[in-house]
């Protein structure tokens, strides 16, 4: 790596999901509580046990999936690219991509992987308008540069 590059080897984040996601799962645990503490229930008896637990678990749900939308990233080195996604996450090096993908209408970045298949990078979205066309760029670049594989010295 060149002195040059270290602009390049930031973590990829999306801006708009991250604070939407945030945001709606405060307003879940929010709105949650209020039908904990608000609502009557039953007549003279509140809510049972079970319609307690099935709101919690339910909302718990609803707050984990929002934090997980709202902590994707995919985290970059000379080496290659880790990109953690909604529910998975998956490590590659730059030799394993082919191309990087953002045409317009896609929600997100997708990778072309030299096994064929491709992997998307929810990190780099489209809903962030010029900022994540910019983060693009910045991921095709850095598949360019080291994305080929190296030939061995001689």
């Amino acid at each position: 790596m060149s002195p040059g590059d270290a602009h390049l080897f930031g973590p990829f984040r999306p801006r708009g999901a991250r604070v939407v996601g945030q945001t709606l799962a405060v307003t879940i645990v929010a709105g949650a509580a209020f039908v904990l503490l608000a609502s009557p229930g039953h007549p003279g008896v509140g809510y049972d046990p079970l319609n307690t637990v099935a709101l919690c678990l339910v909302a718990g749900f609803a707050v984990w999936l929002l934090r997980r939308h709202a902590g994707v990233l995919a985290v970059v080195s000379p080496e290659g690219i880790v990109v953690r996604n909604l529910v998975r996450t998956r490590a590659l090096e730059w030799a394993q991509v082919e191309a990087v993908r953002f045409a317009q209408g896609q929600p997100w970045v997708t990778l072309d992987l030299t096994d064929g298949t491709t992997l998307a990078v929810m990190a780099v979205q489209s809903s962030d308008g010029a900022f994540g066309r910019s983060e693009a760029r910045r991921l095709a670049t850095l598949v360019e540069r080291y994305g080929e594989a190296q030939e061995p010295p001689r």
